[in-house]
């Protein structure tokens, strides 16, 4: 399945004043940015052919892929001053670049990118900054299963706050962390069905105007997962993700997990 992935936000919550022009996709987790560990996880599942829905900062994503470095990720052989890949990231990767506006919310994007997905009947969403270790096969197999119009990954809350429960005259009862609640938390990656356009007014938001009335009519599912799953939305969870790294702790990195022999 195609792959959209929204990447044109202005991140304000990632930048660290407004001269910060690095956008958010590309901020760095290891020696390679947010956006591409997102899609080398799609890619490990099969799924290669990448629609980005660009906005601000689309200059530094068109750079980073016209000007790959595949050396900085895989092994290779200098040999009289010619390097000979032994992998390769993206030589396989179809990826569709698309101004979709600086301005535009996520699900005016989608919409502005409709007609490159060649009126295939499902495809795959994602916000672009988030890495989880979600078994994406299942995923889409239990979204066919469910018989749904749309699918979104749905996580445990991530806050470290506690809720208070408080009576009206100040005494508190209890004193839970919002971890323990049993609520789930979008998690930012959907399985959608090109049903979704009918619900998508211009302007629109994927999920008030598209989710929350799929909801309503009982075609929206949800696939748990309670394993990893981290979010990349300001500097200091971004920061968390890369220092991680450098100790050699990455579980969104499936594609280097060893595969199970059958």
């Amino acid at each position: 399945m195609k792959v959209v992935l929204f990447c044109g936000g202005y991140g304000m919550r990632m930048r660290n004043d407004g001269n910060d022009a690095i956008p958010k996709p590309m901020q760095m987790v290891g020696p390679r940015p947010l956006l591409w560990h997102v899609m080398h996880y799609y890619a490990h599942f099969g799924h290669k052919e990448f629609i980005l829905c660009l906005g601000y900062g689309a200059e530094a994503i068109k750079d980073f892929f016209l000007d790959y470095r595949e050396a900085e990720s895989n092994d290779f052989v200098l040999h009289a001053n010619k390097v000979e890949l032994l992998h390769s990231d993206i030589s396989d990767w179809s990826i569709t670049f698309v101004d979709t506006g600086l301005e535009s919310a996520i699900g005016e994007r989608l919409r502005r990118v409709r007609r490159h997905l060649d009126g295939d009947e499902y495809f795959l969403a994602n916000y672009a900054d988030v890495l989880t270790d979600a078994p994406l096969d299942d995923v889409v197999a239990k979204f066919h299963e469910s018989g749904a119009a749309a699918s979104m990954l749905v996580v445990p809350p991530q806050s470290s706050f506690h809720c208070v429960n408080v009576s009206e005259s100040g005494e508190v009862k209890e004193i839970i962390p919002v971890s323990r609640l049993p609520i789930w938390e979008n998690g930012g990656y959907f399985v959608l069905s090109d049903e979704i356009f009918e619900l998508l007014p211009p302007g629109g938001d994927l999920v008030a105007d598209v989710c929350e009335t799929l909801a309503g009519e009982g075609r929206l599912f949800g696939y748990r997962h309670d394993g990893f799953w981290k979010p990349a939305d300001t500097f200091k969870e971004r920061a968390e993700l890369d220092a991680n790294y450098a100790k050699g702790i990455h579980p969104w990195m499936v594609w280097e997990q060893p595969q199970a022999v059958s």
